[in-house]
């Protein structure tokens, strides 16, 4: 029990730090931010197959866990380069 309420504490402690450094973050910096976003999305996906190989959880339980990391972080990475490459080609030049 001490663990969770650590971990819980941990958890919505970084829940505020991201929120103030994100609302921080002036607008031309959000596309480089999204590419760092990007990247550990994808350190997520490789801990999420890692997770979902292990065996200190039930398989049945591990699996789903991991298949949903996997299709989360997967969604934001797809999105993430939606955006980033939408906001590159505002700043083309036209022609």
């Amino acid at each position: 029990m001490e663990m969770f309420v650590l971990s819980f504490t941990i958890f919505i402690l970084a829940l505020f730090v991201g929120v103030e450094l994100i609302n921080k973050v002036p607008p031309t910096l959000h596309t480089p931010l999204m590419s760092g976003t990007n990247a550990i999305s994808g350190v997520v996906i490789v801990g999420a197959i890692i997770s979902a190989g292990s065996t200190d959880l039930s398989p049945s339980v591990a699996g789903a866990l991991g298949f949903v990391a996997v299709t989360l972080a997967s969604i934001n990475i797809v999105a993430g380069f939606l955006v980033t490459d939408r906001m590159l080609n505002m700043f083309k030049r036209k022609g």
